[in-house]
């Protein structure tokens, strides 16, 4: 049987440096380990590892592990800060790096693009790029720098991908609100806010009608769906009942 990992993520060191010098609001911080982490103000976001930027590294542990294949991808903050012309660089900067490693291992590995989501048109061109340059996939974060991703700004993007019925890996990130949740001081950004961040993404694309509007769409829950699997039964419960305020 062929084992393929679909969700792993890879870094590139100019994607790195993009978002040093023009990350906005995300910025590197020393953890007490020494190592670095990136932060989004004071939210920690990823902590980027030796395994992240060294194919050749991955390629080994594929070996140790028994994976045939991976299909890499980008994780958050993925290219959602600076301008529109950083957000594009930074795009194609991880985009052409996964491209050349599936040319080098094109049996170990395949990729999922990331796009520009804030800037619709740059979004769609890079798409188009992607997908001649070999990406199988887009990989987008659960929420768009705040935005959900039902609104009607990333329309045209939704409807180019379903055009081409590709699969869409929907990642976590910190959900709206983090702050506020005061979920940094105890470090619940992947435990608590990333099982959220999922599980309030894909619930808004069912109930939304999302589903109906793109109709060749895979979507990929990211970590088991978040939530999604114990909420059926109150989604359901909650569809039936004429008023919201009837479910406990």
């Amino acid at each position: 049987m062929t084992i393929i990992d679909i969700h792993t993520h890879m870094f590139t060191a100019g994607w790195l440096e993009l978002l040093k010098t023009r990350g906005g609001a995300f910025n590197l911080q020393t953890r007490p380990d020494g190592k670095q982490e990136i932060f989004r103000g004071s939210t920690p976001v990823v902590i980027p590892q030796v395994g992240h930027f060294d194919y050749e590294l991955r390629i080994r542990e594929m070996d140790r592990y028994g994976i045939d294949m991976s299909v890499v991808s980008l994780t958050c903050p993925n290219v959602y800060w600076g301008d529109e012309e950083t957000s594009v660089m930074a795009a194609k900067e991880s985009n052409d790096s996964m491209a050349a490693a599936q040319a080098r291992w094109p049996e170990r590995i395949r990729w999922f693009t990331s796009l520009p989501w804030e800037y619709p048109e740059r979004a769609v061109q890079e798409l188009q790029r992607s997908v001649a340059n070999g990406a199988v996939g887009v990989m987008v974060l659960g929420n768009i720098a705040g935005r959900s991703l039902t609104d009607p700004l990333f329309a045209p993007i939704w409807a180019a991908i379903d055009d081409i019925g590709l699969p869409v890996l929907v990642h976590p990130t910190d959900p709206l609100g983090a702050e506020a949740m005061g979920i940094a001081p105890h470090n619940l950004f992947w435990s608590v806010g990333f099982t959220y961040d999922t599980t309030l993404a894909i619930s808004k694309m069912i109930f939304s009608g999302f589903f109906d509007r793109y109709p060749h769409l895979k979507v990929i829950a990211s970590h088991g769906g978040g939530t999604l699997p114990y909420l059926v039964g109150r989604f359901e419960m909650g569809d039936r009942s004429s008023s919201s305020t009837c479910a406990r």
